[in-house]
């Protein structure tokens, strides 16, 4: 714990660049803008606000966001060619992410050159940006299946050249959270640059692979908002600022009561609906059948909630159904002012769990009223 103890947890969302990416997803503009400044107001730090090269219309977008004047630093997503940055200073961002393939698998058979020949490209494009004054991400795409020394021999470069910071990207998310570790340490010792971590959910573990990430000494980390981006997405920003909270005992400093209004904003935005169980902000995430369960939360909700749901701007929902109790349903007819002395309870429970079952979903209201006067 000491060492995320005395660090502060930078958080760079990438919903405007990696999120855009996830397959049929495109925000107008002032869909970005309103995306940015519901980031920026609950205190998101940095901004990964598009790709510059892909055109005029995008540099627009991006120098829209610039005359927004947030709060949030704004960082761009380049390759690392000078014609890429160039495109990001005519935007008038002061950051900018250079990436660059570093795994022997993408320098062989994706860009057919050689190690010395990526190195040499991290040279020419850093010195160009940081000539240009820029604040540098270095972005190593696809550095979970790079040579660790390899990456080592970029990061002293990078930091040589005057980087402000490496990437390590997952890429194609196929790290465990153990394997990430121990390589973000493995680069944390060996480089005085900070380090950020970018993880993919191709085999559900983006959130889980971030957090290690930060445990093992990463500075920033990318996320996006429920977690959209290429393929299975990214790490979901209300999961890790919830873990981060919870689970490490450090609070990175996110007015997370608004998580899910910007969630269905988001949602809504991207045609991608949130699910009622999406973990931190689903409709159904505070909803409680089991009778068991349902006991311990009217009891004390720290018997079955890890947070509260008022935490993320969420309610807490007692549902009656097959696996009810008769103290959830108790307090349901105490709600409904149903005088408990016209009721069996013990009856109605049974009516209640039958008629579930029955029909496969839960009991509403006025479905339990008219059960309460079954003859």
């Amino acid at each position: 714990m000491d060492i995320l103890e005395n660090r502060a947890i930078v958080i760079d969302d990438t919903t405007l660049r990696d999120g855009e990416q996830t397959a049929g997803v495109v925000f107008n503009l002032e869909e970005k803008k309103r995306i940015a400044q519901m980031l920026d107001e609950i205190g998101v730090g940095e901004l990964e606000c598009g790709i510059p090269a892909m055109g005029e219309q995008e540099q627009a977008s991006i120098r829209a966001l610039v005359d927004m004047g947030l709060n949030a630093r704004l960082i761009t997503w380049n390759r690392a060619v000078i014609s890429d940055i160039q495109a990001s200073l005519q935007t008038g961002v002061e950051a900018v992410d250079i990436s660059l393939s570093v795994s022997d698998q993408h320098i062989q058979y994706k860009l057919g050159k050689s190690r010395e020949w990526v190195k040499e490209q991290l040279k020419v494009a850093l010195g160009f940006a940081k000539q240009h004054d820029l604040y540098v991400s270095v972005g190593g795409e696809d550095a979970s299946r790079a040579d660790l020394d390899f990456l080592v021999e970029l990061c002293q470069i990078a930091e040589t050249e005057g980087a402000d910071r490496f990437r390590f990207c997952d890429t194609l998310g196929v790290l465990d959270p153990f394997s990430t570790y121990d390589m973000v340490a493995y680069l944390c010792q060996r480089t005085g640059l900070d380090l950020e971590v970018h993880t993919h959910n191709d085999l559900g573990m983006a959130t889980a692979n971030a957090i290690a990430g930060i445990r093992a000494g990463a500075r920033f980390v990318n996320t996006t908002v429920n977690g959209l981006g290429e393929r299975a997405g990214n790490a979901a920003l209300e999961e890790v600022v919830m873990a981060l909270k919870h689970a490490c005992g450090i609070d990175p400093q996110i007015d997370t009561r608004r998580f899910v209004e910007i969630s269905r904003y988001v949602g809504l935005a991207s045609s991608h609906p949130v699910p009622d169980w999406k973990a931190v902000v689903g409709e159904k995430v505070f909803s409680h059948e089991s009778g068991l369960h349902a006991d311990g939360v009217i009891k004390n909700p720290l018997n079955y909630e890890g947070f509260d749901p008022a935490e993320v701007g969420l309610q807490r929902h007692m549902v009656l159904g097959k696996h009810s109790g008769s103290h959830g349903l108790i307090q349901r007819l105490e709600q409904l002012q149903v005088d408990l002395q016209t009721v069996d309870v013990d009856l109605l429970l049974s009516r209640v769990r039958s008629r579930s079952q029955q029909n496969k979903k839960s009991i509403d209201n006025s479905e339990l009223l008219k059960l309460c006067h079954v003859a």
